[in-house]
């Protein structure tokens, strides 16, 4: 099963690219920047003519398409996100979620969409957002007050380095002419205090490429999601539900989802 869907972060997330693709007409081409171990590409590729699905880390490349291999409409290559194979204006659609916070230079990776996006073309992007929730990353928000240096935990676990400002994020969609068409919030103080710090060791634990770097070694202790929806889903989405009531009208999130156009 692909267990990653009931942590709620990651759920939301992944509900928040579905319910976009079920509003947008279908596009021709689409491209999954950043596809990982490729556990959305199938519900992706329900939703396009074509999918590209690409990573920079060619182990999960590999296990994604063996992952996918029953699906027709879908092809796999290794890319640096900084500079795409891809000609201009290929895709009708792109869709990132979370990468844009480990390529090192995030605003490039804005202009590589831009270039590569048709005109008219819509992209769908998520990323963890520097303004978090204080129940998310105590330790870490009271450092940056007292300008000490952060800790590879909580909010800056999983490998980021450096989280996305929302409002540096819209300077740079308006510097390449993107027009922001919705943003949304991506998980509250609920989903936060739930998550702390547990999570970013898990991943440590049990993911194959668990710092999401472009070369991986071998681990003894590794989980890989299958396609498969667990029920317990229905309780994630609950608490979702519950965090959005409680939490919604707060301007802190986890993370951010965004729908731009060229």
């Amino acid at each position: 099963m692909n267990y990653k869907l009931l942590f709620p972060t990651y759920r939301n997330r992944y509900l928040f690219i579905k319910r976009q693709l079920e509003q947008l007409a279908r596009p021709a081409k689409a491209l999954n920047l950043g596809t990982g171990e490729g556990d959305y590409d199938a519900m992706i590729a329900g939703y396009c003519d074509q999918l590209v699905a690409c990573d920079i880390n060619e182990g999960d490349v590999n296990y994604a398409r063996k992952l996918n291999s029953d699906v027709a409409n879908l092809q796999y290559s290794v890319e640096n996100a900084l500079a795409l194979s891809f000609p201009d204006n290929t895709f009708d659609l792109i869709i990132s979620v979370d990468v844009i916070e480990h390529v090192g230079q995030p605003a490039q990776m804005v202009a590589e969409i831009q270039r590569v996006l048709k005109p008219g073309g819509v992209a769908l992007i998520t990323f963890p957002s520097l303004d978090y929730p204080f129940t998310y990353d105590p330790v870490n928000r009271i450092l940056a007050l007292l300008h000490k240096e952060k800790i590879p935990q909580g909010a800056y676990a999983f490998g980021h380095e450096y989280l996305i400002n929302p409002v540096e994020f819209r300077s740079w969609l308006a510097h390449h002419k993107l027009q922001t068409i919705e943003e949304k919030k991506l998980s509250g103080y609920l989903i936060a205090l739930l998550e702390a710090y547990w999570t970013g060791w898990i991943q440590r634990i049990f993911k194959a490429n668990a710092t999401n770097v472009s070369a991986q070694t071998a681990r003894s202790m590794v989980l890989r999601p299958s396609r498969k929806e667990p029920w317990l889903c229905l309780l994630t989405d609950g608490l979702i539900w519950l965090d959005r009531l409680l939490f919604g009208f707060f301007h802190a999130s986890v993370g951010k989802g965004f729908v731009f156009k060229k």
